[in-house]
């Protein structure tokens, strides 16, 4: 008798073992829009054209990066889906899109039904969170490609916004001031400098400073702006935002910013959260390539007129959300500190 594709190394009835897992927590994510479930060729999704009227599509797409290591090493797949689902949805709220559904796509070497079930399930969950539908996905098993106990996740967005809503910064001007929302960590950026400078130091060394196991607070999950910003759009006092992502806040800010404008950015405004000092002390890091390596505690930054800054912070307050003002639209080029 010949090969058969199980010896070669997929194994057909372990990916469908590992949908009837995910079935549950994929429906959850489910709104009114979506068409049919789960296991078509395509997700079906239906726009309300009553609700977007001249509706603008925005697109994001993206992955976790080298902070999927630490997820190896700990063999903690729970908060995995979130990093990916966050890296997208931020990044498509910046234009003032609602996101409306999600793709995730799963690599690995041998598909072990509980583990990839883990991350989907972490993905459906960050959908929720979300409001967005997760409506369609791919595990790939690539024997001989990846090493059985490995994989690799990227997600894809899209969201919508009504095309006099889109926030694309060319309002802002001088004098604007920037509201800062905290980060829980690193999120998904600068991993391959911080596992180079942690690298000689056991995942569950507790530091001082920290007060957890370092790999508890390398692996805290990116956190999801979503719910935060939405009900603020409406009321058009935003004029442009930013998601810190890879480059920091030296190179992230200015994608928003008109010819001509750069920020004053006031460092002292905002807590961030141990991790940092820690990973600039080990490494002797200098500060400039802290800040535009990772966001420093800054995981959303607002742009708004001075006038409208009290009832913004009021409305993210309200909202349950911490925010401050780290500094202001200024006359030139980039971001100084």
């Amino acid at each position: 008798m010949g090969y058969s594709y199980l010896d070669a190394g997929v194994d057909i009835q372990a990916g469908d073992e590992v949908v009837e897992r995910i079935k549950p927590a994929v429906a959850r994510t489910f709104r009114p829009e979506v068409i049919g479930g789960l296991g078509g060729f395509g997700g079906l999704f239906k726009l309300d054209i009553l609700k977007y009227p001249d509706p603008v599509l925005v697109s994001g797409t993206d992955g976790v990066g080298t902070k999927l290591r630490l997820a190896f090493q700990m063999n903690r797949h729970d908060s995995i889906g979130q990093d990916a689902v966050a890296m997208c949805v931020n990044d498509i709220l910046v234009q003032g899109a609602e996101p409306l559904f999600f793709l995730d796509y799963l690599a690995v070497g041998k598909v072990d039904p509980e583990r990839v079930a883990e991350v989907v399930t972490g993905v459906a969950r960050a959908c929720e969170m979300t409001g967005c539908a997760l409506i369609g996905g791919e595990t790939a098993e690539m024997p001989g490609f990846y090493a059985e106990d490995e994989y690799d996740i990227a997600g894809f967005s899209v969201g919508v916004v009504n095309r006099d809503q889109l926030i694309d910064g060319s309002k802002i001007q001088a004098g604007d001031v920037l509201i800062g929302l905290a980060s829980t960590g690193l999120h998904s950026n600068g991993y391959s400098l911080a596992r180079k400078v942690f690298e000689t130091y056991p995942l569950d060394e507790v530091f001082p400073e920290l007060g957890e196991p370092l790999g508890e607070a390398l692996l805290r999950p990116t956190r999801i702006y979503v719910p935060a910003i939405l009900p603020l759009l409406p009321g058009k006092q935003i004029l442009g935002m930013a998601h810190i992502t890879g480059g920091g806040l030296t190179g992230n800010v200015p994608r928003v910013l008109p010819p001509g404008l750069g920020v004053q950015i006031d460092t002292s405004s905002w807590e961030r959260p141990p991790i940092f000092a820690l990973l600039q002390r080990l490494g002797d890091v200098e500060l400039s390539e802290m800040y535009k390596t990772f966001n420093m505690g800054v995981g959303f930054v607002l742009i708004v007129r001075p006038e409208d800054e009290g009832s913004v912070r009021q409305k993210l307050g309200e909202l349950g959300e911490t925010s401050f003002v780290m500094g202001s639209v200024v006359p030139g080029e980039g971001v100084s500190y």
